[in-house]
């Protein structure tokens, strides 16, 4: 076990309730560890009109390259109903080899032993890197997105700060320490199709034209065919609609217009704009001469993205091995992350828990995990800087 304690870290991450978009104390706790083990630690608050503040923090400890970065959020769901929590959702309780309260899993725990990891490193090693170390937190990952990471990394970039490679502590384990890294995400987009009518009595439809066939028909129409069969690194995109909705409260009444959300999830077959233009092609196709119907799209910061095996991955591969004895699954399932954002400036790969509880009552980790990860996070930090 580190001579840094990954649970007590964790535990005290925990007991601050910092549910988006709130701090609550979470990045004090992380900047008094840091200081103290000789990192810069700069806390930057960035806004946005219609949107919380939010308070960040970059840390960084050394000057020279390479510079491996830990990232991470310090915000959480909200806990829900606290009276169905076997221990309250913020006490950081440990029972029976558990840890509970809400961020264990996503993703307190995670940041708790990359720190872990780095302070039992540097002591070792003298207090100073090879290279340099340094920590990306946010305190709006489970919202929005559009106070923290992206404008972190952008500040960074703005002041000469460059990354080298980033380990995201995000749980990407399915079952079991060691069993899955995620090394790219697909892509999501937003739209709204629209299919006009024409209002009228139900009794007299051929005065009014409904337009909930016409949407039944483009439905069918866009869920025909697949768009595209995946490959070797990315599962295939689906299209999913996710609410149909005509807002008419008469029965009696045809109604002029029905609405149908859907959401993509794309591999890196596609491109937002090719994607769209498949998704308006198919529509078009299958409206004819008779429906009349369009396709508002919602803006993404959603790309698909992949960083593909070499030596990063092998390293992260080698120190999960020796730890866990298990070969990780390359993944790039799952939804999106703040990865979407470091791989614009970084190859970026997210390891951290087993993501069981995330978001659940009685979110818990088990002590043992929290103590394997951060021997992995160490055995990492030796093979980069070896």
């Amino acid at each position: 076990m580190s001579t840094a304690d990954p649970v007590a870290i964790t535990r005290d991450l925990i007991r601050c309730p910092s549910v988006t978009p709130a701090d609550a104390g979470a990045l004090g706790v992380l900047e008094a560890l840091l200081k103290t083990a000789g990192f810069d630690v700069y806390r930057v608050t960035f806004s946005e009109p219609g949107a919380a503040d939010i308070d960040n923090l970059y840390a960084r400890i050394g000057t020279a390259t390479p510079n491996l970065c830990f990232a991470g959020h310090t915000d959480v769901v909200p806990a829900g109903d606290e009276a169905t929590w076997t221990h309250a959702p913020f006490s950081g309780d440990v029972k029976d080899g558990f840890l509970y309260g809400r961020g264990a899993v996503d993703m307190k725990g995670g940041i708790g032993c990359a720190v872990a990891a780095t302070l039992d490193y540097l002591a070792a090693n003298g207090g100073k890197p090879k290279g340099s170390v340094s920590f990306l937190i946010t305190g709006d990952e489970e919202d929005i997105a559009v106070n923290g990471t992206i404008k972190l990394l952008k500040w960074m970039a703005e002041r000469g700060e460059t990354l080298d490679h980033c380990v995201l502590g995000e749980p990407s384990n399915v079952d079991a320490m060691g069993d899955c890294i995620k090394v790219g995400r697909r892509g999501s987009l937003n739209g709204v199709l629209t299919v006009e009518g024409v209002q009228g009595h139900a009794a007299y439809p051929h005065r009014a034209m409904n337009p909930i066939p016409h949407m039944a028909q483009l439905i069918s129409a866009l869920l025909a065919d697949p768009l595209d069969k995946g490959n070797a690194h990315f599962q295939a995109s689906n299209l999913e609609f996710t609410s149909v909705d005509v807002g008419n409260k008469a029965t009696n009444v045809i109604p002029a217009q029905v609405r149908a959300k859907f959401n993509i999830r794309y591999n890196d077959i596609h491109t937002e704009d090719s994607l769209k233009a498949l998704v308006e092609g198919r529509m078009t196709k299958a409206m004819g001469n008779h429906i009349k119907a369009h396709i508002v799209w919602e803006p993404s910061n959603a790309k698909s993205f992949i960083t593909k095996p070499g030596q990063f991955t092998d390293l992260v591969v080698a120190a999960i091995e020796a730890e866990t004895g298990r070969k990780p699954d390359l993944n790039t399932g799952g939804g999106t992350s703040d990865a979407r954002f470091i791989t614009n400036y970084c190859p970026v790969i997210e390891f951290g828990l087993v993501g069981r509880s995330m978001h659940a009552v009685d979110e818990r980790t088990p002590v043992a995990d929290l103590e394997s990860l951060t021997k992995i996070y160490r055995g990492i930090l030796e093979r980069y800087f070896a």
